[in-house]
């Protein structure tokens, strides 16, 4: 087992979907989504459609910045 593969390929993975800032929102996000009053399959649903869109609702990183 190459870690240093492991390593790399999860650092891509995160550089991809927008850096640590963005994959902090994702679990910030979970986390809500796991503490509302739904159903499982709700609250399924609902993680599902939040790890679509990476970051906070909203957020596109391949947007250009807001002058």
């Amino acid at each position: 087992m190459d870690l240093s593969k492991i390593k790399d390929k999860a650092k891509e993975l995160i550089d991809k979907r927008g850096g640590t800032d963005a994959l902090k929102d994702d679990a910030m996000e979970l986390k809500d989504i796991a503490g509302k009053d739904e159903s499982l399959a709700d609250k399924a649903k609902d993680a599902a459609g939040a790890l679509k869109d990476p970051g906070a609702p909203g957020d596109d990183p391949a947007a250009p910045a807001a002058p």
